[in-house]
């Protein structure tokens, strides 16, 4: 996938603009974001969970080379063959020459961030493969055409009439416009799909070092039947995913699901422990796992380290007011929200995707929900100075930051000009107590009012406060 994330205020400006997309992000509110609070308040051990979970995958970092190589005997032992793929172009290879190996025709995958990362689907499809996506929501952007614009709900951003739609065009027959009907006619069509599908790729949440075993989590039960129908499982993932143990990967799992959807767990949560034995009636006959670097070595050794932690819960861009507003397709990659804003640029290079970390008002919400508890905004800001060395942001905002440097290397004339400015605006503003118009701030009040100040700026109020005693 080509990024197109220099692209971002132009994609942002049309989201605001679109009252559908505006009422699909508000359930998000609504939905998610309440039910995580919900699900944290319900648990007394939630903080506690975060800081073990913390403690779990940066040990998991700091040793990842003796943990993959654990994780490799363990699976190896039990039947499994991994593959090692230091960039997205071997990755890609690799699945193709096992595909063709077992002269595979028809796949089914389950949803996967990595295979979007590496542009799976469209490579296999070039070389002549049916690729049919069995997430539900993933299966629904197939249809249009679209990339997921959210790590756990693909399509979030669609209403159902557009589904029924894409459906009635895709499948044939009328338009349905329930949506109990239109999911039971998506899991008619991929029920003959399982079982047409000559192999089954999925993604991995993680994988447990103590036994060899790939964890998956959804909530359809797709996984299970991509994985356990066709000869040939293929699973992908980055080499991050790797925890010590059983237990480890229980305590993310807990934090998982609720930060996610606010469920106490997803409805299908599995381990994979190799390929099916002789004695056995179900499973694939060959479990292949594809490890991918793609960058996270150096991510690793740099600042961004503790991005790494990521379980891709998705918590951060329900929270975010940026992503609420703009939808997941402004980003212009694979990674949306905050969490994109720090993948992106290290991925596809900060020269191609520099005003994602400027989308971002740093009001601190995705770190505050973060299960991993990741400095986002930190990160962000890191981008944010890189961009600004590299000269890559506009003129107007180069100049602008000069300006403010100015003054801030001068207190004495930086309050003076305060006070200057938040008295004149306090006193053009104090009739009607905002403005819906203000000279250099039209990025802010071309959306939404700009605040009249009282007439005094912070510091005054915050001496006069300490000096009463308040």
């Amino acid at each position: 996938m080509e990024p197109t994330s220099l692209a971002f205020r132009e994609r942002a400006t049309r989201a605001l603009a679109d009252p559908v997309l505006s009422t699909a992000l508000a359930r998000l509110e609504t939905g998610w974001q309440a039910a995580r609070a919900r699900a944290a308040a319900d648990l007394p051990e939630f903080e506690a969970l975060r800081d073990a979970a913390v403690a779990i995958r940066d040990h998991a970092l700091a040793h990842l080379d003796f943990y993959l190589e654990a994780f490799e005997r363990r699976f190896t032992e039990r039947g499994g063959v991994v593959h090692w793929a230091r960039d997205a172009a071997e990755a890609r290879a690799i699945v193709l020459e096992l595909c063709r190996a077992a002269r595979a025709r028809t796949v089914t995958k389950s949803k996967s961030m990595v295979a979007e990362e590496i542009g799976l689907n469209a490579f296999l499809e070039a070389h002549g493969l049916r690729v049919i996506e069995t997430d539900l929501g993933e299966y629904i952007v197939q249809l249009a055409g679209e990339v997921p614009s959210h790590l756990v709900g693909p399509a979030v951003h669609m209403t159902r009439e557009r589904i029924a739609e894409l459906f009635a065009k895709a499948h044939g027959g009328p338009p349905k416009q329930d949506s109990a009907a239109l999911v039971a006619e998506a899991r008619r069509v991929l029920r003959q799909r399982y079982l047409e599908a000559d192999v089954g790729i999925t993604g991995a949440n993680f994988l447990i070092a103590e036994t060899g075993s790939i964890v998956t989590v959804t909530n359809e039960g797709n996984a299970e039947l991509t994985q356990g129908l066709p000869k040939l499982h293929i699973a992908i993932t980055g080499i991050e995913k790797v925890v010590p143990t059983v237990e480890d990967a229980f305590v993310l799992l807990r934090l998982l699901a609720r930060s996610a959807t606010g469920q106490e767990f997803s409805a299908y949560t599995t381990f994979l422990t190799g390929p099916k034995r002789p004695d056995e009636r179900d499973g694939p006959e060959a479990m292949h796992l594809v490890l991918l670097d793609n960058g996270r070595t150096r991510m690793l050794g740099g600042p961004m380290r503790a991005m790494l932690r990521c379980i891709r819960c998705g918590a951060c861009m329900n929270h975010c007011p940026v992503y609420l507003a703009a939808g997941g397709h402004a980003y212009g990659w694979v990674y949306p929200g905050p969490m994109g804003s720090v993948l992106t640029p290290h991925f596809v290079g900060i020269e191609k995707s520099w005003p994602l970390p400027n989308a971002s008002t740093f009001c601190g919400r995705c770190e505050e929900v973060c299960p991993v508890r990741i400095p986002l905004p930190g990160l962000m800001r890191l981008w944010r100075e890189e961009a600004h060395r590299r000269g890559l942001a506009p003129p107007a905002a180069r100049f602008g930051l000069a300006l403010w440097a100015f003054f801030a290397r001068r207190p004495p004339l930086y309050r003076f000009a305060t006070r200057i400015a938040v008295a004149l605006l306090g006193a053009f503003g104090r009739r009607r107590g905002r403005f819906a118009r203000l000279p250099f701030a039209r990025g802010w009040t071309e959306s939404r009012d700009f605040p009249a100040p009282e007439g005094s700026t912070f510091t005054a109020q915050w001496r006069a406060r300490r000096g009463t005693g308040r």
